[in-house]
């Protein structure tokens, strides 16, 4: 596994990790301090800066993730095909394909960035807030997923209509629908009209 922020430990004489920081923004996406991660989710919420990944197959398929059980948020639930924090001074996209690399092992072909949606999504289950500003992405994966178990449980790509059957059969995250309904103009203009997104 390689360091990463996420990953890196003091020295083994402390025992302690690093805090993961998240970059807090004002309602305009211009950045305003940082936060340590898991506080910056309890309620109220710190607004953050955030971003999602829609990736595509050929025939314009959305790959989705199931959340690891071990996830301190949203545990075992389904969601767009990743998402995440840059950390502090970290480029969106930089963060979005690294972070797409370490939990799917799958690098995005034609990523582009589909705009930013700003929200405010309790989870009722965890009681943490995602108060984020987030920047989205589309793109295509052109080669199978190969996850870190201790990131995602189960993959699946799905059609609209396959998708929707899920939706209402399976738990989401909160922020999926609110992601995904955002990021489908850049979507439609990526699959084109017959994938019916």
């Amino acid at each position: 596994m390689p360091i990463t922020p996420a990953t890196a430990t003091n020295s083994p004489s402390s025992g302690a990790a690093e805090p993961i920081l998240l970059e807090l923004v004002d309602e305009d996406g211009v950045t305003i301090g940082t936060a340590e991660k898991l506080a910056a989710h309890q309620p109220p919420g710190r607004l953050h800066r955030a971003f999602s990944v829609f990736l595509f197959d050929e025939r314009g398929r959305l790959l989705i993730q199931q959340r690891a059980l071990g996830k301190y948020h949203s545990p075992g639930v389904w969601s767009n095909t990743c998402c995440g924090h840059p950390y502090p001074g970290e480029a969106p996209f930089a963060a979005a394909a690294r972070r797409t690399f370490e939990e799917l092992g799958v690098s995005p072909s034609l990523l582009a960035e589909a705009g930013t949606v700003r929200y405010n999504h309790p989870d009722p289950a965890s009681g943490l807030v995602e108060q984020e500003y987030n920047h989205l992405f589309v793109g295509m994966v052109q080669s199978p997923p190969r996850p870190d178990p201790q990131e995602v449980a189960s993959t699946a790509f799905v059609t609209p209509a396959e998708l929707a059957e899920r939706h209402a059969a399976d738990t989401f995250s909160a922020w999926f629908p609110t992601v995904l309904d955002a990021a489908r103009p850049a979507v439609r203009e990526l699959t084109g009209p017959s994938a019916g997104w």
